[in-house]
Formats: C-alpha cells, structure tokens, sequence
C-alpha cells in the first residue's frame, strides 16, 4: 500500500488527497487541461475528482485573486479586476486595506502548476491538499502537530487559494475553512474543510496518522463511556 493510499484508507476520504506541482515546464505525460475553470481552485476539485493536468498562466486568468496568489503576472485587464474585487471586499467590509499586503503570494516565476490525484501523481508534489470533514481535518492536523510540522496561522486564512504559497513558504501546514468562492468554485459543502501541507511532509504525517486515528478511536470509546 502506497503512503497516499494508506492517507486516504486511514481517513476515510470520499475524494482524492490532491498533489499540485509548480514546475518550469509540463510533465510529458500530462496533458493540459481542457477546459479553464472559473477560478484556479476549481482544478483542485477536478484533481480531487480523478483528473491528472497541467495549466498554464492563461488558465488562471479567471480568477485575478487566485492568479496573484501563484505568483502569475497579470495583463492589464485581469490586473485592473483583480484591483476592483479587492476593492469591492474591503468596501464590504469583507477585508481591511492593510490585510491586502499580508495575503502569502508565490514569489518564483511561474511556468506551469500540475495537478492529480495524489495515488496516481508522477510528480513530485510541492503541496498536498486535502478536503474532508471537520473530524477528518481534525485527526489529519493532529497526525501533522505529532510529526513536528503542524502550522500556527489562522485557520481563516482567506482567500482559500492563499493556502498554498502559505504552506510553500513555511514548507509545513496549513488548515483552512475555505472562503466563500472557493466554496462555490469546488463545491465545498457546508461541514468541509481543508488541509494543506508540504508534499516533503507526507510521509512524516502518514506515518504518525495510524497512531492518531487509533489513539482518537480508543479515546472515543473512553469519552463515551463516561456519559452513558
């Protein structure tokens, strides 16, 4: 059994754990994807979903927030939106001006981002995100604390996109509520949520998982037994 095989069976994940790549050129064996998405978190769903890709800069143009969080250049258009949306935020009250700078951005030129499901990836991943319940997300943040990666930023941490230059840069992890348009972009549902953290961590988190998953069942049956 694989240590992406062995993420999934412990948690008992209904989707793929997703591997995403920043690499100066494609994989020979992905192609690019077929369709570009409304927004670059929408492709985490679809690697989620079963699909291996690549993207290439032009595909992120659809969400200038999520582009500038890779580190992609804007042409003037998609930069001039991405100026009116975090306007509109802040007008909102949804973001303060002086949160804007603060928002974890890719600094490294961008050639293209590959996506897959994490089992099934030929490349090495530089993040590994997981979706799943508020339990699953629990005992997957505890495997991370235990193996001495565990991250001590907010769990807020809007735009949800930002989570990956985040946890590029701590190089270990990241929980994440997921913001409004990644929930609409991925279809997050309501008691979802993700977790994020350095692909050169896998195996130190899956290796203490197995231990916490057992621990957190063992505990269970103590909590339980105390209120019946």
């Amino acid at each position: 059994m694989t240590v992406a095989t062995q993420l999934s069976e412990l948690l008992g994940l209904e989707r793929h754990p997703v591997a995403v790549a920043f690499l100066d050129k494609p994989p020979e064996d992905l192609p690019r994807v077929e369709q570009v998405a409304a927004a670059g978190c929408s492709y985490w769903k679809r690697a989620a979903d079963g699909q291996a890709f690549f993207t290439e800069a032009t595909d992120h143009y659809g969400c200038p927030i999520g582009a500038h969080t890779h580190g992609i250049d804007l042409p003037e258009e998609q930069g001039a939106e991405l100026e009116e949306v975090i306007g509109t935020m802040v007008e909102l009250e949804y973001l303060e001006m002086q949160e804007v700078a603060g928002i974890p951005r890719r600094e490294e030129s961008f050639g293209v981002v590959s996506y897959a499901p994490l089992a099934e990836t030929t490349f090495e991943p530089d993040v590994v995100l997981v979706r799943g319940s508020a339990r699953q997300m629990m005992v997957l943040a505890e495997a991370a604390h235990a193996a001495g990666v565990a991250c001590q930023t907010s769990m807020v941490g809007r735009p949800t996109c930002a989570a990956i230059p985040e946890v590029l840069q701590s190089g270990l992890s990241a929980t994440n509520l997921g913001c409004i348009g990644n929930r609409v972009y991925t279809e997050l549902a309501d008691d979802e949520l993700y977790f994020a953290f350095a692909g050169q961590q896998l195996e130190k988190i899956v290796e203490r998982l197995s231990a916490i998953v057992n621990a957190n069942k063992q505990l269970e049956i103590y909590h339980r037994q105390r209120v019946s």
